[in-house]
């Protein structure tokens, strides 16, 4: 299976106002890419488009809630309109809601799961077509380590996260089944610095907080333009993400014990915010336009990552780390026998 290179491609980023989906927008923008931006703040949006064609890329801007199947139709069908084609759907966005399950309403649960969930499901269906049409392409779906793992507060947000994975599993086999050239992509951050936590929902009495280390959203935003070009399964994004999917396939019950110890308490700041005060879960965040959030202080590079970009030196490592051990096996067992 083989995409084209970013500069040929038409882009369109889902959710990409703010944090992980603005950054994207922009590098798409600065390689080449012609994108279309969507989300559900149109003063937002303009932002993006003046500052992408300031630095003389191309970008077209949509207003559309993915809770609207119709609306995200209209995301896809603006891109071919405008662009001729849709070569690469990103999609991206997210709410959440910091709080025990039995503090959480069914309403609460359920807008989470049909934002996080639905939406994407939404994005793929509207996007499929074209690229069927098109003959190849690529969908990315901006999942979560909390696809694999579960954490304590965020029981919808988990669940919705799960809730990707199960559904590009099954559409990856089907497009596979009818021979399409089509990339599926489940990109799977760790915790991320974005405005994410800033505009979460809480009923913690607090500002919610991941669970560090934090991680840069251009790392993830370089994450989704590798996979935009290199077909690729599932991409963890960030050394912490790559260690928690182990723990939680080696051993589950170990890693309820370690959240017992430490997720309760460093997913809560010591800044007092109520559930009323200004969050994302219903109308979007009118002035938050950034990239990063408040927790630059915490954020740590990844190694993992960059070898993941380079498999040859990834494996070539594998292979010279395994050729010494063997080696060194050969050599404690001549010792023994001298």
């Amino acid at each position: 299976m083989q995409l084209k290179p970013i500069n040929q491609q038409v882009v369109s980023v889902v959710g990409a106002s703010s944090g992980i989906g603005r950054e994207t927008a922009l590098q798409f923008a600065r390689r080449g890419a012609k994108v279309v931006v969507s989300s559900r703040s149109e003063a937002k949006l303009n932002s993006l488009v003046d500052e992408i064609r300031a630095f003389g890329g191309e970008a077209t801007a949509i207003v559309a809630d993915v809770e609207v199947f119709d609306q995200v139709k209209a995301i896809a069908d603006r891109t071919v309109e405008v662009y001729g084609r849709l070569d690469t759907w990103v999609h991206c966005p997210a709410i959440a809601i910091f709080a025990t399950f039995d503090n959480t309403t069914p309403e609460e649960f359920q807008r989470v799961v049909n934002i996080n969930l639905m939406g994407q499901v939404y994005g793929a269906m509207a996007a499929l077509p074209h690229l069927k049409r098109e003959g190849r392409g690529a969908l990315i779906h901006i999942s979560s380590i909390e696809g694999r793992r579960s954490l304590p507060y965020q029981s919808a947000y988990s669940a919705a996260k799960h809730g990707i994975e199960g559904f590009v599993e099954a559409l990856r086999v089907e497009l596979q089944h009818e021979k399409l050239p089509i990339s599926v992509t489940s990109v799977k951050p760790a915790v991320v610095n974005t405005p994410f936590w800033n505009n979460a929902r809480t009923k913690l009495g607090v500002k919610p907080a991941g669970i560090p280390p934090y991680y840069d959203p251009k790392l993830v935003a370089d994450a989704i333009l590798y996979v935009a070009e290199h077909p690729t399964r599932d991409f963890l994004v960030g050394d912490a993400a790559k260690a928690l999917d182990i723990l939680q396939r080696l051993s589950p019950e170990l890693l309820d014990s370690l959240l017992l110890l430490i997720g309760f308490r460093l997913q809560r700041t010591t800044e007092p915010k109520s559930e009323d005060e200004r969050n994302s879960f219903y109308e979007p965040v009118p002035t938050d336009t950034r990239v990063e959030g408040d927790f630059s202080h915490m954020v740590i590079p990844s190694i993992s990552d960059w070898l993941d970009k380079n498999p040859q030196i990834k494996w070539g490592a594998v292979a010279g780390t395994a050729a010494l051990a063997l080696l060194a096996v050969q050599a404690l067992n001549n010792g023994r026998e001298i």
